[in-house]
C-alpha cells in the first residue's frame, strides 16, 4: 500500500528542525536518492584506494586523537574501526530522550549521505532501518566535551550497528543481542573510516537544538498569550503595542510581540473601559513585553539561523573530497552552536524572569478591582502568594543554569584537542531551563486567569475570553484556599499540550482574525 507520507531525500535535500521532528515522529519518511547512494559508493571507494596506497590519513591507516602519527597495517584498518566504537563508549548519567536519540540517527545519516564520509551502502541503510523501526538505541546524557565531535554519545548510538548496547524496541529496553534475536539481523563488519565517521560529528549537540528550537518556539508563543491575559486582568494599557512606537526601532523580535499582543487584545471591552483612566504608564513587565519577549525572539531567529546550516553539513573528520584531497580539519567543533545554544538558554530565562514580575504585579493589588493576593477573603486564605514562591524559585534556578558553558574549555586527548566547546551541556542546559519556564508560564496562567475573573461582566476581544474559558474547563475560579498544586499541574498540562496556542488558533480561524506579523514567516519552525 502507498504511504501518503511526504518523503525527505537524505543527503540532498534541505533540512530543517521541523523537517527532523516529522521524521523522529513519523509523520515524514525518509529515503537515499539514487545519486546520493553513487557519492556514497564513490567517497567509499576512494577511502578503499588510500588503504591499498598506504599513504597516511588521520583515522584511516593512523590512530586517532594523539596516536595520530601511530601507522596502522591493511591488516588492522577494520579492527581500528570496531575498537573506537568501544573505546569511545564511556558515556554516563541518564539515558537521553529516545526522541532525542532517535533525531541523532537522522541528522547522522543526513550528513553521511552527502557522500564525503567514506562510509558503505551497508552501514547506511541499517542506521535507516533503525530510523523506520523505531530501534532507538540508548544514549547516555553525558560525556561529551562537543568537539572531535560528540564522540560518546555517539559511539552509544552506533554500538548496535556491530550487535553491542542497548535499544528501545517495541516499546521496552533491550540487548542488541536480543534485538537481532527478534529480528534476524546480524552485526556489521565495520570498513576503514566508517567507525571514526559515526562518532565524529556534531549530532547530539545539534539534536538538543532543535528540540530547544521547537520548545523555546511554543514558550515565546505562549508567554505571548498569558502576557496579554494579565495585560487584561490588571487593565494596563494598549499604547505600548502600537506599531507606531514600534517602528522607530524595528527589531524584528520587538515589531513580531508588539504586533501579536495588538491583535491578542483587540475588541476588548476591559482596554475600552479604562481608556481614560490617570494611570500615565504600566510596570516594565507589562509595557515591555515587546522589548523583553522581542528580544528573546531575536535569539530564537539566531539560533534557526545557525541550526539550519548545522544541520545540512558534513561535520565529520576528515572529510574525503576526493582521492587527492582529504582534510583534516575541525568541522567538527560543536563552538557556532554551543554559542548560540548559551544564548538561547538566557533568552528562554529571560521569559520566565519577566513572567516571574507580572506575577508578583498581579497579587499587589495595585490594580483597581483586583484583591490583594488574588482573593477577597484573606487573612484565612492566603490566596495565591506562594504560587509566587514556586516561580520565584523557578526562575532562580534558571538564572544559575544561565552560565554559558561554551565560555568553559578543558584540553582533551593528551593537549591534542587543546580547546572544546562544552556544546553538548549548552544544549542540555537550555532544555532544563525551558522546563522550567514551562512551569512558570503555568503559574502566570494562573494568576492571569484569576485576575481576568475580577473584570467581570467586561469581556476581553474573542481571543483570549477563548483562552480563559479553556482555562476554566481544567481550573476553577478560587475563591478560598486549597491545593494549588493541582492548579499549577493542570495549568503545566495546557502549556506543554499546546492547548492555549490551539485555542487562539481555532478562535482567530472561526472569527476570521488574524495574528499574522511582517516577521510571521521567519518565526515559524517548520
Amino acid at each position: 500500500m502507498k504511504s501518503d507520507k511526504k518523503t525527505f531525500s537524505l543527503g540532498q535535500d534541505l533540512l530543517t528542525a521541523g523537517i527532523a521532528l516529522e521524521i523522529a515522529r513519523n509523520n515524514r519518511r525518509c529515503t537515499v536518492s539514487e545519486e546520493s547512494r553513487q557519492s556514497v559508493i564513490k567517497s567509499r571507494q576512494t577511502v578503499a584506494d588510500i588503504v591499498e596506497m598506504g599513504e597516511p590519513v588521520y583515522g584511516i591507516n593512523t590512530g586517532f586523537g594523539p596516536l595520530c602519527t601511530t601507522r596502522i597495517s591493511k591488516e588492522e584498518t577494520r579492527i581500528l574501526q570496531m575498537n573506537i566504537l568501544q573505546s569511545h563508549s564511556v558515556g554516563v548519567g541518564s539515558p537521553i530522550q529516545t526522541e532525542t536519540a532517535k533525531l541523532m540517527l537522522i541528522l547522522k545519516a543526513h550528513s553521511l549521505a552527502k557522500g564525503f564520509s567514506g562510509i558503505s551502502e551497508i552501514t547506511l541503510d541499517r542506521i535507516l532501518w533503525h530510523i523506520e523501526n523505531d530501534a532507538i538505541p540508548l544514549v547516555p546524557s553525558q560525556g561529551s566535551v562537543g568537539a572531535s565531535g560528540d564522540l560518546a554519545p555517539l559511539s552509544h548510538l552506533f554500538l548496535p550497528l556491530i550487535g553491542l548496547g542497548k535499544v528501545n524496541y517495541q516499546g521496552r529496553e533491550m540487548e542488541t543481542a536480543e534485538l537481532f534475536e527478534i529480528t534476524g539481523l546480524k552485526p556489521l563488519e565495520l570498513g576503514p573510516k566508517e567507525g571514526l565517521a559515526l562518532i565524529n560529528g556534531t549530532q547530539f549537540i545539534a539534536a538538543h537544538a532543535t528540540q530547544v528550537l521547537e520548545k523555546l518556539h511554543h514558550c515565546l508563543a505562549q508567554a505571548d498569550i498569558v502576557g496579554a491575559m494579565m495585560i487584561e486582568g490588571l487593565q494596563g494599557s494598549i499604547k505600548p503595542f502600537y506599531s507606531e512606537l514600534h517602528t522607530l526601532r524595528p527589531f524584528k523580535g520587538n515589531v513580531h510581540v508588539a504586533a501579536r499582543i495588538n491583535a491578542l487584545l483587540k475588541g476588548s471591552e476591559i482596554m475600552e473601559d479604562h481608556i481614560d483612566c490617570e494611570r500615565v504608564q504600566d510596570p516594565y513587565s507589562l509595557r515591555c513585553i515587546p522589548q523583553v519577549h522581542g528580544a528573546s525572539r531575536n535569539a530564537w531567529l539566531h539560533l534557526k539561523e545557525l541550526l539550519e546550516i548545522e544541520l545540512n553539513a558534513v561535520t565529520d573528520n576528515p572529510v574525503i573530497i576526493d582521492q587527492d584531497l582529504t582534510i583534516s580539519g575541525g568541522s567538527f567543533h560543536g563552538q557556532p552552536l554551543a554559542m548560540a545554544l548559551d544564548y538561547a538558554c538566557l533568552a528562554a530565562s529571560e521569559i520566565g524572569n519577566i513572567s516571574d514580575r507580572r506575577i508578583y504585579l498581579a497579587l499587589e493589588g495595585n490594580s483597581p478591582g483586583v484583591p490583594k493576593l488574588l482573593m477577597e477573603d484573606t487573612g484565612i486564605n492566603s490566596g495565591y502568594m506562594i504560587l509566587q514562591y514556586t516561580s520565584a524559585a523557578l526562575a532562580s534556578e534558571n538564572k544559575s543554569l544561565c552560565f554559558p558553558a561554551s565560555a568553559d574549555s578543558i584540553p582533551t586527548s593528551l593537549g591534542q584537542e587543546d580547546h572544546v566547546s562544552m556544546g553538548s551541556i549548552s544544549g542540555r542546559k537550555a532544555l532544563q531551563v525551558l522546563e522550567n519556564v514551562e512551569k512558570i508560564l503555568a503559574v502566570e496562567l494562573l494568576t492571569a486567569s484569576q485576575a481576568f475573573e475580577f473584570r467581570k461582566p467586561l469581556k476581553s476581544g474573542v481571543l483570549l475570553d477563548e483562552v480563559h474559558k479553556k482555562v476554566r474547563k481544567h481550573v476553577a475560579f478560587a475563591d478560598k484556599d486549597r491545593v494549588f498544586a493541582t492548579d499549577i499541574e493542570a495549568a503545566l498540562t495546557l502549556i506543554r499540550d499546546k492547548a492555549i496556542i490551539q485555542t487562539v488558533e481555532e478562535a482567530r480561524s472561526k472569527e476570521g482574525l488574524s495574528l499574522k506579523t511582517p516577521y510571521s514567516k521567519e518565526f515559524e519552525v517548520y
